[in-house]
């Protein structure tokens, strides 16, 4: 290394990921990629159990949980890459899959990262699952949460007497008038 190249600090390894820094990379993903790792790692499910919660089959399971699990190591900045193409995408969907339920089960390299993140998720599920709900409850009773609160009821307040004001002041249509023949007269 010269004296002007900066130091640069190995990628963090994902087996001693603490229960803040697992929580800090679930919450950058949207919603339904972290439920499917959540439904998977955290509560336990088999790939049989948490398709049937969903609804779908376990092949599509197993490639939306790469996608998650794919996402989740990008945001706990580990190194990653997506798949190229839709066969590569279906094997290592079955790859992850197989090495999340027997250890002996290889991966291909592209999958070592995300793998060693999925079961660090696994090891401390139970932690995972409480500090989210914690983070949940926070962010209930933050004073953000309170006063976006307090503003959504306003406008629906604010609506319902601009409905109100509407409905009582419309224009009052006449019925239409009918005419009335003149009486005929008969001869």
């Amino acid at each position: 290394m010269s004296e002007n190249a900066a130091p640069v600090s190995p990628a963090p390894d994902a087996s001693h990921f603490s229960t803040a820094e697992l929580l800090a990379a679930l919450r950058a993903l949207p919603y339904r990629e972290a439920a499917f790792l959540l439904t998977r790692l955290t509560q336990g499910r088999s790939l049989e159990q948490s398709a049937a919660f969903y609804g779908i089959s376990p092949e599509s399971f197993s490639v939306h949980f790469l996608r998650a699990a794919l996402g989740v190591t990008r945001a706990a900045s580990l190194p990653c890459r997506p798949p190229e193409n839709d066969a590569e995408e279906d094997v290592w969907a079955r790859a992850l899959t197989g090495a999340l339920e027997q250890d002996t089960v290889g991966v291909p390299p592209a999958l070592t990262e995300t793998l060693a993140l999925c079961r660090r998720m696994r090891a401390l599920g139970q932690e995972v699952t409480g500090a989210l709900q914690a983070a949940e409850r926070e962010e209930e009773n933050s004073p953000t949460r309170r006063r976006e609160d307090l503003m959504r009821r306003l406008a629906v307040m604010a609506l319902l007497g601009l409905t109100a004001w509407l409905y009582c002041n419309r224009p009052m249509e006449e019925p239409p008038k009918r005419s009335i023949p003149p009486p005929s007269h008969q001869r």
